[in-house]
């Protein structure tokens, strides 16, 4: 099988049963299957996701005309329902575990897919054997490209987002570096880390550095397994020549500055935040060959 499609649930239904008719209208011409992971979501998301893939009905055949319904085959579906909400990398681990592909997509439900990208994303893999991890152009709906590729954070870069340090201009420069605002986002290059809504993944690389690290609940199990790739001696790709619509709902800027802390998503972000760079205390960071 040549490619695995893991796009993992969380009170969010609607968006993934339109995240799978997209794949699915898209009839890439690949081998592949989905694979639907559900986050203990109470949201009845499964059952909806197999309603998608039950058999058409065929209409009746009269003399004068053959009227059958014809659709394209569909991919084997798997489905599995985790018993609680362990996160992103908890659940989206369940889906990479059970995946049978050469490659392994990792894809939020509120990504849509066009055809033909997904050819387009294996066929580089494919060509391009010490890369370990790609990640598309994402763009917003109205059209302007979303900064979703990031070099390594140092360990100011959190405090300069959310105090107002961030409005010097020294710290400024740093984060716009972080940011890669300076960058080129229209050509294929390597990259210290992406964005986690949309990752093709070697399966091979998986088995060698590992899963998403689940000591991270939501956010920078990212970065930290870009990280890994990079350590393991693989590349990590922006790959423009993809573009995929991001329906981004940043949750962590929820409240701006330092009143992020007092929502959740941005507790969570600076908790993940201090795991992370808890981890890598005096290790260097990987060199980009």
């Amino acid at each position: 099988m040549d490619l695995s499609i893991v796009i993992l649930n969380y009170k969010q239904t609607g968006m993934v049963k339109q995240c799978v008719k997209g794949i699915l209208a898209s009839q890439p011409q690949l081998a592949y299957e989905i694979i639907v992971v559900d986050n203990n979501s109470g949201d009845n998301c499964l059952t909806e996701i197999k309603k998608l893939f039950a058999p058409a009905e065929e209409l009746p055949v009269t003399t004068s005309s053959l009227l059958v319904k014809l659709e394209a085959p569909k991919p084997p579906l798997l489905t599995i329902q985790a018993k609680e909400n362990g996160g992103f990398a908890v659940g989206n681990n369940l889906g990479i575990k059970q995946a049978k592909g050469e490659y392994v997509m990792v894809i939020n439900p509120d990504i849509a897919v066009v055809p033909g990208v997904l050819e387009k994303m294996v066929a580089f893999m494919q060509q391009n054997p010490r890369v370990g991890i790609i990640g598309p152009k994402l763009i917003n709906p109205d059209g302007s490209v979303q900064y979703s590729c990031r070099r390594f954070p140092s360990l100011l870069v959190p405090l300069y987002r959310r105090t107002i340090l961030g409005n010097l201009p020294f710290a400024k420069r740093r984060l716009n570096h972080y940011l890669m605002v300076d960058w080129q986002h229209e050509k294929n290059q390597a990259v210290d880390w992406l964005f986690g809504a949309c990752l093709l993944i070697r399966k091979s690389v998986l088995d060698q550095v590992g899963l998403f690290d689940e000591r991270f609940f939501m956010y920078f199990e990212d970065l930290d397994f870009c990280r890994r790739v990079w350590e393991a001696d693989f590349l990590v790709y922006y790959f423009a020549d993809v573009e995929m619509v991001h329906y981004h709902q940043r949750l962590s800027a929820e409240h701006s500055g330092i009143l992020g802390v007092f929502s959740k998503a941005g507790r969570i972000h600076l908790e993940s935040g201090i795991k992370y760079f808890a981890k890598y205390l005096g290790v260097k960071l990987p060199k980009q060959r």
